[in-house]
């Protein structure tokens, strides 16, 4: 079995039931699970030294659209709001096929490694030209990062009063036999899984209540979990009232869409009914600042949701929307925008880094992942702190989210080295980074 001994760091933050910081801390890994956490630990194994570091559970990503790398910064979207932005972006999108979702998956995928995540979902809901969610897993695989995809779907386009353009929508049959296709093939429920597949009817302004409907059955028939867009901005209020003659939480309460195996994404505009209902039903929410803040959505109630009980983790959202993939950045960013709107004391960096890595873990139901304990999963992010980002700064942990490093310096998953010396160890990254603006150019 590898063992593997990460020593001496100047802080482990463990995120265990008392948030333990191990001042001089170790942690030993054997296999792909943690073995001991605490002060001088010894190995025959390979020793990793970590002075002058913090070390902290891998990073949790809880809402992507990894395809979108290959959209960023794309003229006409970057000044528009949520509607606007997805009108100028979808005939774009609807010239993809397997290679670009392949690719900008391996960008997205190694964009978030370097920023210190080990475990993201992704929320794929359209599928041109013989695209498949299969080529956004091979791209996990090789990249090495655990990985919660999502099945997603759009059925009503442009000439049915949908959002969406006809060539991009599916016929709703189609889709629920494509998700069991999906989730036979891929979803793994043990314990340390690497892959498990989640159903994610794309939003309520692109899909039938019917669908949503039986997405849920569905997905509670194959025991995975559900996800969507909710309550993103105004303009998503507004069409739930005009169409469903409702708010969004009630809309999800209607068809099955709360529970401890639901989660959605944004979230901004839900009111204090809606968050006692998502509360109380165990749903949880993918926090998504730096894109809510792009697009202006608004300030999502994170405080609130908190308070009251929310599972909460954050999400990049996609790159063509934030436009980066950087989740420590996306901690700093919660933590700014919970400031500006409630106070100074609205939210604290280690609060921050909670809902970054357990507060995700929790949302995706993986109990196994989000901490540093014997038992978890070894995913792993040691941060140098010796640099010029931290230089000056009295408290390692907090640099973290208030000043830096934004990017780690070595990244297990599972045990193994996803990340080391700040370089991805798994793909060929300048090669990928080549084919990856090629493709742009062809599309621009």
């Amino acid at each position: 079995m590898t063992e593997i001994l990460i020593r001496n760091a100047d802080v482990v933050v463990t995120m265990n039931a008392q948030r333990a910081e191990i001042a001089q801390g170790d942690v030993l890994i054997q296999g792909g699970v943690i073995a001991a956490v605490g002060q001088g630990l010894t190995t025959t194994g390979q020793v990793i030294e970590a002075k002058g570091c913090v070390v902290t559970p891998g990073l949790v990503n809880t809402h992507h659209h990894l395809y979108q790398t290959l959209t960023r910064a794309v003229p006409g979207g970057q000044d528009a709001l949520l509607f606007g932005w997805l009108k100028t972006l979808y005939p774009i999108w609807a010239k993809f096929g397997p290679e670009e979702m392949f690719v900008s998956a391996q960008i997205g995928l190694a964009e978030l490694a370097l920023s210190g995540c080990t475990l993201t979902s992704d929320h794929l809901y359209l599928f041109p030209n013989g695209a498949r969610l299969d080529d956004t897993i091979a791209a996990a695989q090789e990249v090495g990062l655990r990985f919660h995809p999502t099945r997603g779907a759009m059925s009503i386009g442009e000439s049915d009063g949908g959002l969406p353009p006809d060539s991009l929508v599916e016929a709703e049959a189609a889709i629920l036999e494509d998700c069991i296709r999906v989730v036979d093939a891929h979803h793994d429920p043990r314990e340390g899984a690497m892959v498990r597949v989640g159903i994610a009817p794309c939003s309520p302004f692109s899909v039938s209540r019917d669908l949503m409907r039986d997405a849920a059955v569905l997905a509670r028939d194959k025991g995975v979990m559900l996800h969507t867009h909710l309550a993103e901005n105004e303009e998503d209020i507004a069409y739930s009232l005009a169409k469903f003659g409702c708010r969004p939480g009630q809309y999800a309460e209607d068809l099955g869409w709360t529970g401890d195996d639901v989660w959605h994404a944004h979230c901004v505009k839900l009111d204090a009914g809606e968050i006692d209902l998502f509360a109380r039903s165990g749903t949880g929410v993918a926090h998504c600042p730096c894109s809510n803040c792009r697009l202006g959505s608004g300030i999502a109630p994170l405080r609130a949701m908190r308070d009251a009980g929310v599972k909460v983790g954050l999400g990049v959202d996609g790159s063509a929307s934030n436009d980066a993939g950087n989740l420590l950045l996306e901690a700093r960013q919660a933590l700014l925008l919970q400031r500006v709107a409630l106070g100074a004391t609205a939210l604290s960096a280690r609060e921050a880094l909670e809902v970054a890595t357990l507060g995700g873990a929790r949302v995706l139901g993986r109990p196994d992942c989000g901490s540093l304990q014997t038992g978890k999963r070894a995913d792993i992010a040691i941060w140098d702190v010796s640099g010029i980002e931290a230089a000056g700064s009295w408290d390692p942990v907090a640099s973290l989210i208030l000043c830096g490093p934004t990017r780690v310096r070595d990244l297990f998953v599972e045990g193994r080295a996803v990340v080391r010396g700040g370089m991805v160890t798994t793909i060929d990254l300048p090669r990928v980074i080549t084919r990856q603006n090629q493709l742009a150019r062809r599309l621009i």
